[in-house]
């Protein structure tokens, strides 16, 4: 087969968290640098292309969608392709060896966190330096494409969001652990790209992706404070994105896979 089994994909996945976990303190945190800021690439081509289709977007909104979709995967494809880190597969990543007792839960956490708070540095070097700073973002119809996503994000209830969280991060982990049974890099970016696809044209809430949507959206005048990003948006899809990834993705396959009898 020119692709790896579940069991195999699993695995692989596992051994994959074990090394990263490995890795000193600097390499660690550049590599998640690196997982946020390739993100942010892929969201802000989701915002030139899509954003730059007004007419289509007024007779068929889905299509805008879908074409989102579509581009938003290359990002998590960077960041498999070339090793960097990313917290939300990371939810999935760390929670294989997690349940196995390879690593311990406050071990996992500091992980986690590290990656988060990088990510973030990552997602702001395109959200700011690459993006606004530019002025990438200030045309039309980009801005008020930006802005609009942006705003919707935040103007929700903390539950549907959380709710969004966990799809999203279902989707990712699942997309990471279908990217790890690619033997070559057309199965590995096919296996990541479905999921992937799949979640950004629903909608559901990606906590490091809305890292650069929200604050590219407030970097460029939009009526949204870091407040509202905050407890709005952020902290309640980070919630929903460690239910679906390590809950749903490390915890079920975990079981299902690799789990010691």
């Amino acid at each position: 087969m020119n692709y790896l089994t579940p069991t195999e994909a699993a695995d692989a996945f596992r051994r994959a968290a074990i090394e990263k976990e490995k890795r000193p303190f600097p390499q660690f945190a550049l590599m998640a640098v690196l997982g946020g800021a390739f993100i942010a690439f892929g969201g802000l081509l989701t915002v030139m292309v899509a954003g730059g289709m007004p007419g289509v977007a007024v007779a068929n909104p889905g299509l805008v969608k879908f074409m989102a979709g579509a581009l938003f995967p290359i990002g998590l494809i960077m960041v498999s392709v070339t090793g960097a880190d990313l917290f939300t597969s990371d939810c999935a990543g760390f929670g294989f060896p997690l349940l196995r007792k390879e690593l311990t839960l406050r071990r996992v956490a500091a992980l986690l966190l590290i990656s988060y708070l990088f990510n973030f540095i990552g997602a702001q070097l395109v959200a700011w330096l690459l993006s606004a700073h530019v002025g990438m973002l200030d045309k039309e119809p980009w801005h008020s494409y930006l802005h609009n996503l942006a705003g919707a994000k935040v103007d929700q209830a903390f539950w549907p969001v959380f709710v969004k969280g966990i799809g999203a991060n279902w989707l990712v982990c699942l997309g990471m652990l279908m990217g790890f049974a690619g033997k070559d890099i057309a199965g590995k970016a096919i296996g990541i790209w479905i999921p992937v696809m799949l979640f950004v044209t629903l909608g559901y809430e990606h906590s490091i992706a809305n890292m650069f949507f929200i604050p590219a959206a407030i970097y460029t005048g939009a009526e949204i404070t870091w407040g509202a990003f905050i407890l709005q948006n952020l902290i309640p899809a980070t919630l929903g994105n460690i239910v679906g990834g390590m809950g749903l993705v490390g915890m079920v396959y975990g079981w299902l896979y690799l789990a010691e009898s």
